[in-house]
């Protein structure tokens, strides 16, 4: 059967389409549990030979269009050559190819030129980072790291820590994770050993975001609290890996008194009580008393034998950062300091029309009833 012609008569075009659909080739024959790395080096391979070609210029601005039609007519099966993919490809290894172990895993054009190569790439920082996670994820860190390389490796790594999804990644991504984790203004260099100040700090995130509550825009504390709470899964999302909830309003008999944590957790990665008391309005320093005692009284009474120092995280409305600081290094317990974000979703010209809880008692107690003599009947 004749091959079909190629939309770019030239050699140099020809030899290179005819590599590529032996590299592809190549690549499908792999295990099927390394199907995802196979076909990101492919991905970076065809990305790079973009780039070293200059392709876009030397083949004009059809280009991609034209590879497009080319390489599924040489791969009649294959998917993922659509020209806005391809685009993709060239941005992927635009974005990567400045990694400090960034190498040449495949061979490169079959011109005769002579390029240095590696020769086993399989344990080097870019494969185990950059080839493990599914190409939708790449896509989606492109858009939004753009050409920010430490950015989106941060995400990368992120991804492979947490075994996120791609919604869950987008969900980060949109909430501009990368800028807010380990933000928070603490005290940790001074009251914890390293390395563990240093592993405290990256928990930390601000501010912390928390636009999936449903409250109404004049809340009080405890209605916080309790969306909060009504929301623990995402909370805990928001919070950061390794994260265990242990009880909201946690009741602690401290001498002669009762104390009422409002939200206390552990984290298995730092092996630690992490108290968290959240305000609505803004820092003031009052607030470091309460959170000390807290924390001083989780460790006298919680803390066993193997876990580390407890935690304090303090999550209000606003803060002055200077102010702030001030506060938390004259505190000896290690505290941070974080504000929050938070979209009051039920509007407020909409609250008239809702049902108070008593209404809505009423109106329950009255269809009991009304249920209940048509039973008799």
């Amino acid at each position: 059967m004749k091959s079909k012609s190629l939309m770019i008569p030239d050699e140099q075009y020809r030899k290179w389409i005819s590599d590529l659909s032996k590299r592809y080739k190549q690549s499908q024959i792999k295990a099927s549990t390394t199907v995802n790395v196979e076909m990101l080096r492919f991905y970076w391979s065809l990305g790079r030979d973009i780039v070293a070609m200059n392709a876009e210029n030397t083949y004009g601005s059809g280009f991609y269009e034209a590879l497009s039609l080319d390489l599924r007519n040489a791969l009649s099966n294959a998917k993922g050559f659509s020209a806005t993919n391809l685009k993709y490809i060239r941005r992927f290894y635009m974005l990567y190819g400045n990694h400090p172990q960034a190498v040449d895993e495949l061979p490169y054009l079959s011109d005769g030129k002579n390029r240095p190569q590696v020769a086993d790439d399989s344990q080097s920082a870019l494969a185990n980072e950059i080839f493990m996670i599914p190409w939708g994820h790449h896509r989606a860190i492109i858009d939004k790291c753009k050409s920010d390389l430490d950015r989106a490796l941060f995400y990368v790594n992120e991804t492979l820590k947490n075994n996120w999804s791609r919604a869950v990644l987008l969900n980060w991504l949109d909430t501009n994770l990368y800028e807010r984790q380990g933000k928070a203004v603490t005290n940790f260099a001074l009251t914890l050993p390293v390395p563990q100040s240093d592993l405290a700090q990256e928990i930390t995130r601000d501010p912390y975001n928390f636009d999936f509550l449903t409250i109404r825009p004049q809340y009080d504390e405890k209605e916080l609290k309790d969306a909060l709470m009504d929301n623990v899964q995402r909370l805990l999302m928001e919070l950061g890996s390794g994260f265990a909830f242990i009880g909201r309003e946690y009741r602690l008999v401290v001498g002669n008194t009762e104390q009422f944590i409002d939200l206390l957790f552990y984290h298995f990665q730092l092996h630690c009580f992490v108290v968290v008391e959240v305000k609505i309005s803004e820092f003031d320093p009052k607030d470091m008393g309460q959170l000390g005692t807290y924390v001083a009284a989780v460790d006298g009474i919680l803390r066993q034998k193997n876990d580390q120092p407890t935690i304090g995280l303090l999550i209000c409305k606003t803060k002055d950062n200077v102010l702030a600081q001030y506060a938390a290094n004259v505190v000896k317990a290690p505290i941070g300091i974080s504000e929050y974000q938070l979209s009051t979703l039920l509007k407020e010209e909409y609250q008239d029309t809702l049902p108070t809880i008593e209404e809505l008692e009423r109106e329950l107690n009255a269809s009991e009833s009304a249920e209940a003599g048509n039973d008799k009947r």
